[in-house]
């Protein structure tokens, strides 16, 4: 038996991350062993939940990873926890994976936020549709945010009929966080202080439940759910060091990508290109994404860091970058103030901010040819989210794409040399072989 819950919200910016972020800490300070997930592909809310855990949080993405690899992912993480608190993904019923599906396929009891502020008694109609909603999942509790006062709760609590109304949140001006153009603060900014987090949970304890939230959490596991044994045998092959920017400006990484390379003999070395003044000894440099064009002066900067990348690059050894980690690797960024910062300067183009310009949604690639992710032919599905596009691209002749993008009507993956870079962030779990590829790709090259 599992003890878990779904946090899932009325609509985007109710604030369903901020109570999860109270939950997460009040059941931290209990001394409970917390293991935290996120609905759909963010990376910003994981790296928050991880910051005050102490745990590394998960994706679960049904169009990613498929219902058995989010299945498998639950239970893997959950199997020595006290209890697990998934945070959902926009409106709760919105898109066709959507937080509703999540917790009905993984059988996990749903607490609804509401954003009460500017509401009373109409909160109960809200409530009301979102538990009698065609394919509802099972609902342990309603938690309302932003509430003025308790006469406010009040009108709120009498309000609702059919669910049990957990508590609040008040309306602290302390618990909205700063919002950047792609989201919010990264945890790697320490957007929450430490008496911000304690603080958050406080207020989650001297205002919600937390008791009747803990016995309601039971959720049960179907034997189906039971993660794979993974069975490898010794091998003779040599592993391999992956240099891994890992800083304020490259933090987007899908966990699960990472200890899937672990598993296939892949030891890896974090650095960072914001402080460090070369790349670690390794024999594949691997650059996520992030946000390069926040901290674009201080990485223009280190000349020392940029100078190893183009060393690594002309000594023929691999690299893969994702999204902010290919715009490092070009000429140079124009900022959202048209600011120019020259980078890298080992892929033929230039990168730009435009704000009018997201791009936005799940992608699935198919290989042209064979290279570091896999063989021709073979398909994996991630997720593209920037506002800059390449500009001011220069004659050449290495210069290739080995990516068709499933109904785009356009090509990605922009190969040069040992260079494999591009705006998605592929998810592993999307082809089980990728892990593999990857390290094999780089044994071959090494």
């Amino acid at each position: 038996m599992v003890k878990g819950i779904v946090i899932a919200g009325t609509h985007s910016g109710c604030g369903k991350t901020t109570v999860t972020l109270g939950i997460l800490s009040a059941l931290t300070m209990k001394g409970l062993k917390v293991q935290p997930f996120k609905a759909g592909p963010d990376f910003i809310d994981t790296g928050l939940h991880t910051a005050i855990t102490g745990v590394p949080s998960r994706n679960l993405d049904i169009w990613m990873c498929g219902e058995h690899g989010v299945k498998e992912c639950f239970s893997q993480h959950t199997a020595d926890v006290d209890t697990a608190v998934v945070e959902g993904v926009m409106g709760m019923y919105d898109g066709h994976y959507s937080t509703a599906a999540l917790a009905n396929l993984l059988k996990v009891p749903v607490i609804l936020v509401v954003d009460a502020y500017g509401m009373a008694e109409s909160a109960g109609a809200i409530v009301q549709g979102f538990i009698s909603y065609h394919g509802a999942p099972e609902f342990i509790g309603v938690i309302f945010n932003r509430v003025s006062s308790p006469a406010h709760f009040d009108m709120l609590r009498h309000a609702v009929r059919g669910v049990p109304v957990l508590g609040y949140l008040p309306d602290d001006a302390d618990f909205r966080r700063q919002e950047r153009h792609l989201g919010l603060t990264t945890a790697q900014e320490s957007p929450l202080a430490p008496y911000l987090i304690e603080k958050l949970g406080e207020a989650v304890r001297a205002h919600i439940d937390m008791d009747s939230l803990v016995r309601s959490a039971d959720c049960s596991t179907p034997s189906s759910f039971l993660p794979r044994q993974k069975i490898r045998t010794a091998s003779s092959r040599p592993g391999i060091r992956i240099a891994l920017a890992y800083d304020r400006a490259f933090c987007f990484y899908y966990e699960d990508n990472l200890d899937q390379l672990k598993e296939e003999g892949a030891e890896i070395v974090r650095f960072s290109p914001l402080a460090d003044r070369e790349i670690p000894d390794a024999d594949v440099l691997y650059i996520g994404g992030g946000y390069p064009e926040i901290h674009a002066q201080q990485l223009s900067g280190n000349a020392a860091m940029l100078e190893s990348i183009k060393t690594w690059v002309d000594a023929d050894k691999p690299v893969y970058a994702e999204c902010g980690g290919m715009m490092y690797l070009s000429n140079g960024i124009h900022g959202f103030d048209h600011e120019y910062f020259s980078m890298a300067g080992v892929m033929p183009f230039e990168t730009k901010m435009e704000r009018s310009r997201m791009h936005l949604g799940y992608r699935e690639i198919v290989l042209k040819e064979d290279c570091i992710l896999g063989r021709q032919g073979d398909r994996l599905r991630g997720q593209e989210f920037h506002y800059s596009a390449l500009v001011n691209q220069q004659p050449d002749t290495l210069l290739k794409t080995c990516y068709i993008l499933e109904g785009q009507n356009r090509e990605e993956g922009y190969s040069r040399k040992r260079i494999l870079a591009s705006y998605i962030h592929v998810h592993f779990c999307s082809n089980p072989a990728a892990a593999q590829h990857f390290v094999n790709f780089v044994r071959k090259e090494s």
